[in-house]
């Protein structure tokens, strides 16, 4: 099936970024693709400054116009993340929808970004957001897919659980940073894919080096050999990439690790 990354560029004005975004999702749905991603904050600026104003309930505004663009597109839309509020709590929150426009999964992003590279970034989700308490996955007829928001992709034990659920697709909305994104963003997928033998998707916002956090870009497809198979650069662009199931059933076939596993030696498990 085709997959597609929309790599959006994202301005102070929501109703643009909804607008060029649903624009964009139809494209992709006019040359084939089946699933269709947006990046991390894809209605909102990045930033702890902007979570409060640019947040909405769920459902609302930005999620109903997903839920209606994937109805009218009849495809499977993983709407990026968006800042979320409830009971007076803000969340980094993703959505996906189906070809009739239901909502299927509501993923918080469960990991925070607070982080200190001195000299470098310095930067604390925690100081606005709250963090998810769940795994998010959803099935499609092509496989079952699993969900993290940027920050999650660099715990191995989450991408691990989803492995064992079923997962063949791992898809994280994120945006790294040009510290952490030059050095860690296509290395981390690449682990995440060759360790559980599965897609890796990454959907980034475009470059804007004037915004006060600047995404790195670089939305990519990772195969479960570790290959990227496809990669965008730093400007607002889709990325296209077919993804082969049957590549995904060789490979298990040829390197068993999920057969080899020593579940007497050791285990990965869900708490809750």
């Amino acid at each position: 099936f085709r997959l597609a990354l929309i790599q959006l560029h994202v301005s102070a004005a929501k109703s643009d970024n909804l607008q060029r975004a649903c624009g964009l999702v139809r494209e992709a749905s006019a040359k084939g693709a089946k699933v269709v991603a947006l990046p991390e904050c894809f209605n909102s600026p990045y930033g702890t400054q902007y979570f409060k104003e640019y947040a909405e309930k769920i459902p609302g505004e930005s999620t109903q116009k997903l839920s209606e663009v994937a109805k009218e597109c009849s495809i499977y839309l993983i709407g990026g993340s968006i800042p979320e509020e409830d009971a007076g709590k803000l969340y980094n929150t993703c959505t996906v929808f189906g070809p009739d426009g239901a909502m299927l999964a509501k993923h918080r992003k469960v990991h925070l970004f607070d982080i200190n590279v001195p000299g470098k970034i310095q930067f604390k989700e925690s100081e606005t957001l709250s963090p998810g308490n769940s795994f998010s996955m959803f099935d499609t007829p092509y496989c079952k897919v699993g969900l993290g928001i940027c920050y999650d992709m660099r715990f191995a034990e989450m991408a691990q659980i989803y492995g064992q659920k079923g997962c063949q697709l791992l898809i994280y909305p994120g945006a790294f940073n040009l510290t952490t994104g030059p050095a860690h963003w296509e290395l981390l997928q690449r682990g995440r894919a060759v360790d559980n033998q599965v897609y890796v998707a990454t959907v980034s916002p475009a470059r804007d080096e004037k915004a006060s956090y600047v995404a790195w870009g670089h939305s990519t497809v990772v195969n479960p050999w570790g290959e990227v198979i496809a990669k965008a650069g730093a400007e607002e662009t889709v990325v296209y990439t077919d993804i082969d199931l049957k590549k995904l059933a060789e490979i298990r076939q040829q390197i068993p690790i999920l057969s080899q596993k020593r579940c007497d030696l050791y285990g990965v498990e869900t708490k809750k």
